[in-house]
């Protein structure tokens, strides 16, 4: 992700996220990953990645909205969205079967039928490293490039870290950059082990927090 600092022209707020700007959400991750080597992994070709970006960021939406708080956004007065981040609570990381399979169609539908073994590779990897400890899961955070370095990000998440801290909670997450590591380091978070992808894929770095581990 690059690192302009153009700063918001108005304060900003943090809230849910509102069913309809489910969209403008999903642009706005697709902008923020637009970078990333996970994304350019799993679309390998460069003309649709960002409209399947899009999608999947959409799906990924689709799946966490049944939980209440579960999109959050950074947001302007006039509502231009700056950062948006997806949570999972405690026992709410992964999908069980039956949803996993009604998803199948959706899938298909984002990654296109040749893409759906790499995109399940992928969540085999990422479900194997997932830790059994009970504890809240950051799958997506992404801050619009013309304000990423801005700290609008890193007070997105301060927002449900300092709520993990008060419940006496861990928290977890995959960096699928190496450069963001310090980024989550300073937030309190420790990486565990490495994630290599199946079939040449790029490496992520899995990171746990523990409550209380926030900057002092």
């Amino acid at each position: 992700m690059n690192a302009r600092t153009e700063r918001p022209a108005a304060g900003y707020g943090i809230r849910c996220a509102r069913r309809a700007e489910s969209g403008a959400v999903a642009a706005l991750l697709a902008r923020a990953f637009a970078d990333d080597a996970v994304m350019a992994w799993m679309f390998p070709d460069p003309g649709g990645r960002a409209r399947r970006t899009a999608r999947f960021f959409e799906l990924l939406q689709r799946q966490q909205r049944p939980r209440a708080g579960a999109v959050r956004v950074a947001a302007t007065g006039g509502g231009q969205l700056l950062a948006a981040a997806l949570w999972s609570g405690p026992g709410h990381g992964q999908p069980g079967a039956a949803r996993e399979l009604a998803t199948v169609p959706r899938y298909a539908y984002v990654f296109g039928v040749r893409g759906l073994s790499r995109a399940a590779g992928v969540q085999n990897a990422l479900q194997e490293a997932h830790p059994d400890t009970p504890h809240w899961y950051l799958p997506t955070l992404g801050t619009d490039p013309a304000f990423q370095g801005t700290g609008v990000g890193s007070a997105l998440v301060r927002e449900q870290l300092a709520r993990c801290d008060r419940l006496g909670q861990p928290a977890y997450l995959e960096s699928s950059m190496a450069s963001n590591i310090p980024f989550y380091e300073g937030l309190g978070f420790r990486v565990t082990r490495e994630i290599r992808l199946p079939g040449g894929g790029p490496e992520l770095w899995p990171m746990w927090r523990d409550a209380g581990r926030g900057r002092r």
